[in-house]
Protein backbone atom coordinates (compact mmCIF):
# COMPACT_ATOMS: atom_id res chain seq x y z
CA UNK A 1 0.00 0.00 0.00
CA UNK A 2 1.69 3.43 -1.23
CA UNK A 3 -0.38 5.70 1.28
CA UNK A 4 -3.51 6.43 3.10
CA UNK A 5 -5.64 9.65 3.08
CA UNK A 6 -4.87 9.75 7.45
CA UNK A 7 -1.65 8.80 6.98
CA UNK A 8 -0.13 10.17 3.62
CA UNK A 9 3.19 7.83 2.60
CA UNK A 10 3.79 4.35 4.03
CA UNK A 11 7.27 5.28 4.32
CA UNK A 12 9.34 7.88 6.06
CA UNK A 13 10.21 9.99 3.37
CA UNK A 14 7.49 10.88 0.26
CA UNK A 15 7.33 8.95 -2.46
CA UNK A 16 10.08 10.95 -4.57
CA UNK A 17 12.83 9.57 -6.42
CA UNK A 18 16.85 11.26 -5.19
CA UNK A 19 17.48 13.05 -8.41
CA UNK A 20 20.34 15.21 -7.95
CA UNK A 21 23.93 14.17 -6.68
CA UNK A 22 23.52 15.92 -3.51
CA UNK A 23 19.88 15.01 -2.53
CA UNK A 24 20.12 12.84 1.33
CA UNK A 25 17.90 11.01 3.50
CA UNK A 26 18.85 9.60 6.18
CA UNK A 27 17.13 7.79 9.60
CA UNK A 28 19.05 8.44 13.03
CA UNK A 29 18.84 6.03 16.25
CA UNK A 30 20.36 7.20 19.56
CA UNK A 31 19.72 5.26 22.91
CA UNK A 32 21.02 5.09 26.30
CA UNK A 33 20.61 2.89 28.56
CA UNK A 34 19.27 4.66 32.27
CA UNK A 35 23.06 3.65 34.27
CA UNK A 36 25.07 5.21 30.86
CA UNK A 37 26.68 1.97 30.77
CA UNK A 38 25.74 1.37 27.34
CA UNK A 39 24.76 4.35 24.41
CA UNK A 40 24.30 3.13 20.60
CA UNK A 41 24.29 5.50 18.07
CA UNK A 42 22.93 4.56 14.59
CA UNK A 43 22.49 5.83 11.02
CA UNK A 44 21.21 5.28 7.80
CA UNK A 45 21.39 7.41 4.82
CA UNK A 46 20.71 7.35 1.12
CA UNK A 47 22.73 9.54 -1.14
CA UNK A 48 21.57 10.83 -5.15
CA UNK A 49 23.40 9.07 -7.38
CA UNK A 50 25.55 10.66 -9.59
CA UNK A 51 26.89 10.84 -13.48
CA UNK A 52 24.22 10.74 -15.95
CA UNK A 53 23.43 7.28 -15.87
CA UNK A 54 21.42 7.62 -12.58
CA UNK A 55 22.51 4.58 -10.92
CA UNK A 56 20.68 3.64 -7.78
CA UNK A 57 21.01 6.23 -4.89
CA UNK A 58 23.75 5.12 -2.54
CA UNK A 59 23.09 3.70 0.64
CA UNK A 60 25.28 3.84 3.51
CA UNK A 61 25.09 2.92 7.42
CA UNK A 62 27.09 3.09 10.35
CA UNK A 63 26.81 1.79 13.91
CA UNK A 64 28.68 3.12 16.85
CA UNK A 65 28.39 1.42 20.34
CA UNK A 66 30.24 2.66 23.71
CA UNK A 67 30.35 0.38 26.92
CA UNK A 68 31.32 2.26 30.38
CA UNK A 69 34.28 -0.24 30.54
CA UNK A 70 35.24 -1.36 27.00
CA UNK A 71 34.82 1.84 25.54
CA UNK A 72 34.07 3.08 21.57
CA UNK A 73 33.41 0.54 19.00
CA UNK A 74 32.07 1.41 15.39
CA UNK A 75 31.10 -0.08 12.28
CA UNK A 76 32.39 0.80 8.64
CA UNK A 77 29.79 2.69 6.48
CA UNK A 78 28.87 -0.65 5.44
CA UNK A 79 26.83 -1.86 8.12
CA UNK A 80 24.22 -4.37 7.12
CA UNK A 81 20.27 -3.51 8.41
CA UNK A 82 17.87 -6.04 7.98
CA UNK A 83 14.82 -5.70 6.58
CA UNK A 84 13.61 -1.78 6.02
CA UNK A 85 15.02 0.10 8.88
CA UNK A 86 11.73 1.33 11.56
CA UNK A 87 10.87 4.23 11.58
CA UNK A 88 8.03 5.91 13.49
CA UNK A 89 6.97 7.75 10.77
CA UNK A 90 6.67 4.81 8.79
CA UNK A 91 4.03 3.09 11.05
CA UNK A 92 2.71 5.73 13.23
CA UNK A 93 2.00 3.81 16.78
CA UNK A 94 3.47 0.37 15.64
CA UNK A 95 6.42 -1.24 17.33
CA UNK A 96 9.22 -2.17 15.34
CA UNK A 97 12.68 -3.71 15.15
CA UNK A 98 16.73 -2.81 14.49
CA UNK A 99 19.29 -4.75 13.82
CA UNK A 100 22.32 -3.80 12.18
CA UNK A 101 25.89 -4.88 12.72
CA UNK A 102 29.27 -4.70 11.48
CA UNK A 103 30.73 -6.68 8.73
CA UNK A 104 32.79 -8.58 10.90
CA UNK A 105 29.60 -8.97 13.50
CA UNK A 106 30.38 -6.42 15.79
CA UNK A 107 29.08 -4.82 16.95
CA UNK A 108 25.64 -5.52 17.06
CA UNK A 109 22.71 -4.37 18.01
CA UNK A 110 19.48 -6.21 18.07
CA UNK A 111 16.51 -4.61 19.73
CA UNK A 112 12.75 -4.07 19.83
CA UNK A 113 11.97 -0.15 19.63
CA UNK A 114 8.27 1.46 20.86
CA UNK A 115 7.68 5.10 20.82
CA UNK A 116 5.81 6.62 23.72
CA UNK A 117 4.80 10.14 22.43
CA UNK A 118 4.83 12.28 19.38
CA UNK A 119 7.02 13.82 16.82
CA UNK A 120 7.75 17.62 16.73
CA UNK A 121 7.01 19.31 13.42
CA UNK A 122 9.58 19.09 9.72
CA UNK A 123 11.93 22.28 10.54
CA UNK A 124 14.26 23.56 7.77
CA UNK A 125 17.04 25.73 7.08
CA UNK A 126 18.78 27.07 4.06
CA UNK A 127 22.15 26.67 3.94
CA UNK A 128 23.05 27.87 0.46
CA UNK A 129 22.04 28.14 -3.11
CA UNK A 130 19.30 26.37 -3.70
CA UNK A 131 20.46 24.01 -0.29
CA UNK A 132 18.45 23.26 2.62
CA UNK A 133 18.47 20.66 5.28
CA UNK A 134 14.73 19.35 6.32
CA UNK A 135 14.65 17.42 10.07
CA UNK A 136 11.82 16.44 12.10
CA UNK A 137 12.69 14.77 16.02
CA UNK A 138 11.01 12.32 18.32
CA UNK A 139 12.71 11.52 21.63
CA UNK A 140 11.20 9.25 24.39
CA UNK A 141 12.09 6.09 21.88
CA UNK A 142 12.83 2.87 23.90
CA UNK A 143 14.66 0.47 22.95
CA UNK A 144 14.78 -3.39 24.58
CA UNK A 145 16.93 -5.62 23.11
CA UNK A 146 20.61 -7.30 22.84
CA UNK A 147 24.15 -5.25 22.32
CA UNK A 148 27.23 -6.77 21.71
CA UNK A 149 30.42 -5.60 20.89
CA UNK A 150 33.74 -7.51 20.30
CA UNK A 151 35.38 -6.35 23.70
CA UNK A 152 32.10 -7.35 25.59
CA UNK A 153 30.21 -9.84 26.20
CA UNK A 154 26.10 -9.48 24.59
CA UNK A 155 23.59 -8.16 27.29
CA UNK A 156 20.22 -7.37 27.30
CA UNK A 157 19.79 -3.68 27.83
CA UNK A 158 16.46 -1.58 28.35
CA UNK A 159 17.48 1.91 27.02
CA UNK A 160 15.48 5.43 26.34
CA UNK A 161 16.16 7.74 23.80
CA UNK A 162 15.78 9.26 19.89
CA UNK A 163 14.56 9.29 16.45
CA UNK A 164 15.23 11.97 13.73
CA UNK A 165 14.70 11.70 9.89
CA UNK A 166 16.44 13.98 7.65
CA UNK A 167 15.95 15.06 4.45
CA UNK A 168 17.35 18.18 1.90
CA UNK A 169 20.26 19.18 -0.36
CA UNK A 170 23.16 20.31 0.50
CA UNK A 171 27.14 20.59 0.63
CA UNK A 172 28.61 19.93 3.73
CA UNK A 173 30.67 23.03 3.47
CA UNK A 174 27.74 25.48 2.99
CA UNK A 175 26.23 23.70 5.57
CA UNK A 176 28.68 24.78 8.25
CA UNK A 177 27.85 22.61 10.80
CA UNK A 178 25.56 22.23 14.07
CA UNK A 179 25.24 21.81 17.84
CA UNK A 180 21.82 19.05 18.26
CA UNK A 181 21.23 17.04 21.47
CA UNK A 182 18.87 15.17 23.45
CA UNK A 183 17.53 14.25 26.88
CA UNK A 184 15.18 12.19 28.37
CA UNK A 185 14.17 12.29 31.85
CA UNK A 186 14.24 8.96 33.83
CA UNK A 187 11.40 7.12 33.53
CA UNK A 188 10.36 4.92 37.37
CA UNK A 189 7.96 3.41 35.36
CA UNK A 190 6.36 2.37 31.91
CA UNK A 191 5.16 5.16 29.58
CA UNK A 192 6.56 8.41 28.38
CA UNK A 193 9.28 10.52 29.88
CA UNK A 194 7.90 13.08 32.32
CA UNK A 195 9.87 15.49 30.51
CA UNK A 196 12.45 14.92 26.96
CA UNK A 197 14.17 18.20 25.79
CA UNK A 198 15.88 18.67 21.77
CA UNK A 199 17.83 21.39 20.55
CA UNK A 200 19.34 22.26 17.22
CA UNK A 201 21.67 24.86 16.29
CA UNK A 202 22.62 24.80 12.69
CA UNK A 203 25.46 26.57 11.23
CA UNK A 204 25.46 28.00 7.48
CA UNK A 205 28.08 30.32 5.70
CA UNK A 206 25.02 31.83 4.51
CA UNK A 207 22.12 33.43 4.46
CA UNK A 208 23.09 35.42 7.67
CA UNK A 209 19.50 35.86 8.88
CA UNK A 210 18.50 32.03 9.01
CA UNK A 211 16.23 30.47 11.50
CA UNK A 212 18.49 27.81 11.78
CA UNK A 213 17.77 26.13 15.04
CA UNK A 214 15.11 25.46 18.12
CA UNK A 215 14.52 24.77 21.39
CA UNK A 216 11.84 22.41 22.01
CA UNK A 217 10.01 20.89 25.47
CA UNK A 218 8.39 17.23 25.52
CA UNK A 219 6.16 16.37 28.76
CA UNK A 220 4.71 13.08 29.00
CA UNK A 221 5.31 11.95 25.55
CA UNK A 222 3.59 15.19 24.01
CA UNK A 223 5.56 18.79 22.64
CA UNK A 224 4.16 21.68 24.92
CA UNK A 225 7.07 24.52 24.36
CA UNK A 226 9.12 25.23 20.86
CA UNK A 227 11.17 28.14 21.65
CA UNK A 228 13.23 29.40 18.45
CA UNK A 229 16.32 30.36 17.21
CA UNK A 230 15.95 33.38 17.76
CA UNK A 231 15.19 32.62 22.10
CA UNK A 232 17.86 30.76 22.27
CA UNK A 233 21.18 31.63 23.87
CA UNK A 234 24.26 29.26 22.96
CA UNK A 235 27.66 28.69 24.96
CA UNK A 236 30.60 26.57 25.75
CA UNK A 237 33.51 26.24 28.04
CA UNK A 238 36.77 24.56 28.52
CA UNK A 239 37.68 21.53 25.79
CA UNK A 240 37.23 18.08 25.99
CA UNK A 241 40.89 15.87 26.47
CA UNK A 242 41.77 14.76 22.90
CA UNK A 243 42.40 11.06 24.82
CA UNK A 244 38.57 11.52 25.16
CA UNK A 245 37.73 11.38 21.47
CA UNK A 246 37.83 7.91 19.48
CA UNK A 247 37.79 8.69 15.28
CA UNK A 248 35.43 6.37 13.82
CA UNK A 249 35.24 4.28 11.59
CA UNK A 250 38.65 2.54 11.89
CA UNK A 251 39.28 2.55 8.58
CA UNK A 252 39.56 6.60 8.73
CA UNK A 253 42.68 6.30 11.02
CA UNK A 254 44.73 5.24 8.01
CA UNK A 255 43.61 7.73 5.50
CA UNK A 256 45.52 11.10 7.24
CA UNK A 257 42.65 12.07 8.59
CA UNK A 258 43.49 15.62 9.81
CA UNK A 259 42.34 16.76 13.14
CA UNK A 260 39.12 18.80 13.57
CA UNK A 261 38.24 21.41 16.45
CA UNK A 262 37.85 20.17 20.45
CA UNK A 263 34.82 19.31 21.58
CA UNK A 264 33.59 22.04 24.38
CA UNK A 265 33.81 20.61 27.55
CA UNK A 266 30.59 22.41 28.41
CA UNK A 267 27.69 23.55 26.94
CA UNK A 268 24.90 25.88 27.89
CA UNK A 269 21.85 26.49 25.97
CA UNK A 270 19.36 29.20 27.45
CA UNK A 271 15.91 29.64 26.12
CA UNK A 272 12.75 31.96 26.77
CA UNK A 273 9.64 32.75 25.21
CA UNK A 274 7.94 35.26 27.71
CA UNK A 275 7.30 34.26 31.13
CA UNK A 276 8.61 30.36 29.56
CA UNK A 277 12.41 29.46 30.05
CA UNK A 278 14.69 26.44 30.06
CA UNK A 279 18.90 26.25 31.42
CA UNK A 280 20.19 23.38 29.46
CA UNK A 281 23.42 22.39 31.15
CA UNK A 282 25.81 19.56 29.56
CA UNK A 283 28.94 18.42 30.35
CA UNK A 284 31.21 16.16 27.67
CA UNK A 285 32.51 13.15 28.77
CA UNK A 286 33.70 11.27 26.16
CA UNK A 287 32.95 11.23 22.23
CA UNK A 288 33.01 9.10 19.12
CA UNK A 289 33.93 11.07 15.98
CA UNK A 290 32.34 9.93 13.16
CA UNK A 291 34.70 11.18 9.73
CA UNK A 292 32.26 11.74 6.63
CA UNK A 293 33.66 12.40 3.12
CA UNK A 294 32.65 15.31 1.61
CA UNK A 295 31.78 15.36 -1.79
CA UNK A 296 32.56 18.83 -2.76
CA UNK A 297 35.95 19.69 -1.12
CA UNK A 298 38.70 17.21 0.04
CA UNK A 299 38.31 18.08 3.35
CA UNK A 300 36.20 15.45 5.68
CA UNK A 301 32.93 16.39 7.96
CA UNK A 302 32.98 15.21 11.23
CA UNK A 303 30.15 14.72 13.65
CA UNK A 304 30.74 13.74 16.96
CA UNK A 305 28.94 11.92 19.26
CA UNK A 306 29.26 13.11 22.88
CA UNK A 307 28.14 11.16 25.55
CA UNK A 308 28.06 12.58 29.06
CA UNK A 309 25.55 13.93 31.99
CA UNK A 310 22.78 17.02 31.20
CA UNK A 311 20.83 18.85 33.77
CA UNK A 312 17.86 20.29 32.71
CA UNK A 313 15.67 23.19 34.48
CA UNK A 314 12.91 25.95 33.50
CA UNK A 315 9.44 27.17 34.38
CA UNK A 316 6.63 26.43 31.93
CA UNK A 317 3.09 27.97 32.50
CA UNK A 318 3.94 28.56 35.85
CA UNK A 319 5.19 24.67 37.46
CA UNK A 320 9.13 24.74 37.82
CA UNK A 321 10.49 21.58 36.92
CA UNK A 322 14.16 19.69 36.92
CA UNK A 323 16.26 16.70 35.95
CA UNK A 324 19.02 15.25 35.29
CA UNK A 325 20.06 12.60 33.06
CA UNK A 326 22.23 11.10 30.38
CA UNK A 327 22.46 12.94 27.06
CA UNK A 328 23.78 12.53 23.64
CA UNK A 329 25.26 15.73 21.93
CA UNK A 330 26.29 16.17 18.37
CA UNK A 331 28.62 18.38 17.60
CA UNK A 332 29.67 18.73 13.43
CA UNK A 333 31.34 20.43 11.00
CA UNK A 334 35.38 20.72 9.61
CA UNK A 335 34.58 21.16 5.78
CA UNK A 336 35.73 24.14 4.43
CA UNK A 337 36.84 24.82 1.83
CA UNK A 338 37.89 28.43 2.59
Amino acid sequence: MGSSPELGPSGPFPHAPLVHELDRRWLHYAFRSADGNVSVIANKSFLGASGMRRERPQEMAILLVHDGRAGWQSSQFNAPVSDKPWSSFRHPGSPGRLRMQGQARTPLVDVNLSRTGRPCTSQCAPCGPGQHLRWQSEPGIVATGTVHTARTMRSEVRMLGYHERVRGRWTWPDLGGWVFGFCNAPVETGGPPPYSVVFTLVQPSRPDDAATGSVMLWRRGRMIRHFPRRRIEVAVAGLLSRDRVHTCPPLSVTLGTPPTAPVPKHLAIAASLGADHLLIAMEAETAGRIVNPSESSLLPFSVHEVLGPCTVSGVVSGAEFTFTAGAIVEFAGGADGD
